[in-house]
């Protein structure tokens, strides 16, 4: 599912990823750890297309993203990736709903489908009563859920997290690590996961280590 080749990237003088090559596979939920500093988020940012590495190539799903051009490469992104970060980043002005149905109108799918689809999620995801609330009114738990479904609505091939559960209570925490495990069981996602929890690390189908720009 992504075939990453002698990934390359420094800022200034100081080396963060210093000759990567990774392979994930479909359906897989691989775990990147490592201390902080270690390149992690970096290396994760260049996978998602975020972030360009100074030299080496990202293939998803069988596409070079390095022949892309801008614009194709945020179609490519909003088809492709779904993203999850520690924080949840829902807009405040939007009910759970509508935050959920923002990707799938940047992708040109009709109001009527993308709200369907998203009801969809919001229920599958437990949330089915929290349609209408605005995040302020979601405990962190239901916005890091809201998250989810936001970062799915596009049925991506890959969805990329950085320390999804970091800013979530220890119950939350092993709710949405759960989660993982059924969405890739059921809707057969790829995960890409960036943390320091080991708990969730340890459950995952391959850890991978990063130490000083490097996969050991």
């Amino acid at each position: 599912m992504i075939k990453a080749r002698n990934i390359c990237k420094s800022f200034g003088t100081l080396e963060v990823i210093k000759g990567v090559d990774l392979d994930i596979y479909s359906g897989e939920i691989a775990c990147i750890v490592g201390a902080s500093g270690a390149g992690k988020s970096t290396l994760l940012q260049i996978l998602g297309t975020i972030e360009k590495a100074d030299k080496g190539s990202v293939s998803i799903a069988g596409q070079d993203t390095s022949k892309l051009n801008n614009k194709m490469l945020s179609a490519f992104r909003n088809k492709k990736i779904g993203f999850i970060f520690q924080f949840h980043h829902l807009l405040s002005e939007f009910t759970a709903l509508e935050n959920v149905c923002i990707p799938a109108f940047i992708s040109g799918i009709s109001k009527q489908e993308a709200t369907k689809k998203a009801a969809y999620l919001l229920d599958y995801l437990g949330l089915s009563d929290r349609n209408d609330h605005k995040p302020a009114a979601l405990s962190g738990g239901e916005q890091q859920r809201v998250a989810v479904a936001r970062a799915l609505i596009n049925n991506p091939a890959v969805v990329l997290a950085d320390e999804p559960s970091g800013n979530l209570d220890s119950q939350s925490a092993a709710d949405l690590h759960r989660l993982f495990f059924n969405l890739r069981d059921e809707m057969k996602q790829t995960f890409v996961i960036v943390t320091h929890n080991n708990q969730l690390a340890d459950m995952a189908d391959r850890k991978l280590t990063i130490v000083d720009g490097l996969i050991q």
